[in-house]
């Protein structure tokens, strides 16, 4: 008798836009690192590293989490921002975690889009 083995990949992906945000956030490379790292505390994620690098007059940040990423992206000359929380695995929340950047970017509002990142192989 021949055993399947059911292999599965599971992996959320939450991401969007962020309008009328605060300028001075988005171009406040620090600020932008401490809200990365909240927003893996806030997702349940365990932080391995964050990386930022100013672009003037925006700011890119990526947190690397062992469950995949979190970024950020802004133009502050537009008050905008993109952002990605990708998580594999079923660990944390990447909703919350997307949610907390919104907040603390001040978004006046904002697009949430999830997509499944699933790959079964039986």
């Amino acid at each position: 008798m021949e055993v399947l083995t059911i292999k599965k990949v599971v992996g959320k992906h939450v991401y969007g836009e962020l309008y009328e945000c605060d300028p001075g956030i988005l171009m406040n490379e620090k600020d932008l690192v401490e809200i990365v790292k909240k927003a893996a505390e806030i997702g349940g994620f365990t932080l391995l590293d964050v990386k930022a690098w100013k672009i003037n007059p925006g700011v890119s940040v990526v947190g690397i989490v062992l469950e995949s990423h979190i970024s950020i992206h802004t133009w502050p000359e537009f008050a905008f921002a993109t952002v990605d929380v990708y998580t594999c695995g079923n660990k944390g929340d990447p909703v919350k975690a997307y949610k907390h950047i919104v907040h603390a970017l001040k978004a006046k509002r904002h697009t949430l889009r999830v997509a499944s990142r699933d790959y079964e192989d039986n």
